[in-house]
């Protein structure tokens, strides 16, 4: 488990077997509520070795589409090489979810092997769902981009500590650059991913509103990153936005799932009621997301940590 750092760095901490096990029963049993399984998960990707990477990679091929796909993430977080087996094969599964294949592709370029080339562009070439292509032609470029770059400055964590699909835009760039750039449905997805995170990374008034402009677009996988980003800034501005998301039904479940998730961040009263009703969509990515974002807001609220490894060893049976 790691501790976030004032140099934002992450101190490690190890986990007893027994803990570990407790984390790999809990995500992998069905019975268990969806935000419970969410709580083993997001403690079982700070962890290294073989019974976190296994329970993940089982974790990819539950029936919950929305934790396997977060299993997927996590793994691609973790930038686990052992794991390429794994994500390659559920890739490859056109009988699963495009929202876990999707999360498999994205993962093998967060990994960034150029071993991961071929497969990628297999799937970029027979993938029969527009996300799924897009991913692996985004995953391919940050590949390709490791590799220019000739140092590994660019798969260094973002200020948000994750491992983003593309690396920011040169901080030269200015705001309207930017917004240009990302709201240019003639651009190619990673010159938009990449002036997206250049925003995220400025924050201030007028980057988050290119921002919210974005969920316009065209595309359903950049929507649905632009709500993730929208929940890493946790901007209330971004609410009436994010809330229309989740109530229009032809959206992109992957984009309402986001959305979702970005609202339980923002966390103002009306994305607390919002969350509450939508827990009830019949939708499960969508219901299941509500769940988990209310669960983690009480943890949160409570002052606790919603995670399992910051809990107390006694709690552990």
């Amino acid at each position: 488990m790691g501790s976030l750092n004032e140099d934002g760095t992450t101190t490690s901490f190890e986990s007893s077997p027994e803990m570990v096990k407790f984390l790999c029963d809990r995500l992998l049993d069905p019975t268990q509520p969806i935000s419970e399984r969410f709580r083993a998960l997001f403690s079982l990707r700070n962890l290294k070795g073989p019974g976190p990477r296994n329970a993940l990679i089982t974790a990819t091929r539950d029936s919950s589409n929305l934790l396997a796909h977060e299993a997927a993430f996590a793994l691609g977080q973790m930038q686990d090489a052992d794991a390429i087996p794994a994500l390659v094969a559920v890739l490859n599964d056109l009988s699963l979810h495009p929202i876990v294949r999707h999360e498999a592709a994205e993962a093998l370029g967060a990994i960034g092997l150029e071993s991961n080339v071929p497969l990628l562009e297999n799937s970029l070439a027979l993938d029969p769902a527009q996300e799924v292509k897009e991913t692996c032609a985004l995953a391919l470029n940050r590949i390709e981009q490791l590799k220019d770059s000739g140092n590994q400055s660019l798969d260094e964590k973002s200020p948000f500590m994750s491992v983003d699909p593309a690396a920011p835009a040169t901080s030269s760039s200015s705001v309207n650059q930017l917004r240009e750039v990302l709201l240019d449905e003639k651009k190619n997805m990673y010159e938009r991913y990449a002036a997206l995170f250049a925003l995220r990374n400025n924050s201030g008034d007028e980057a988050v509103s290119a921002i919210v402009d974005s969920l316009g677009s065209k595309s359903a996988l950049l929507r649905h990153e632009v709500a993730y980003v929208l929940g890493q800034l946790q901007n209330k501005d971004a609410s009436a936005a994010l809330s229309n998301i989740l109530m229009d039904r032809n959206e992109h479940p992957m984009v309402r799932h986001e959305a979702a998730e970005a609202l339980g961040s923002i966390a103002d009263d009306q994305s607390v009621s919002l969350l509450e009703e939508f827990a009830k969509d019949p939708e499960p990515i969508v219901s299941q997301s509500c769940e988990v974002a209310l669960s983690m807001l009480e943890f949160e609220r409570s002052g606790k940590s919603f995670e399992y490894l910051f809990m107390q060893a006694p709690q552990v049976q």
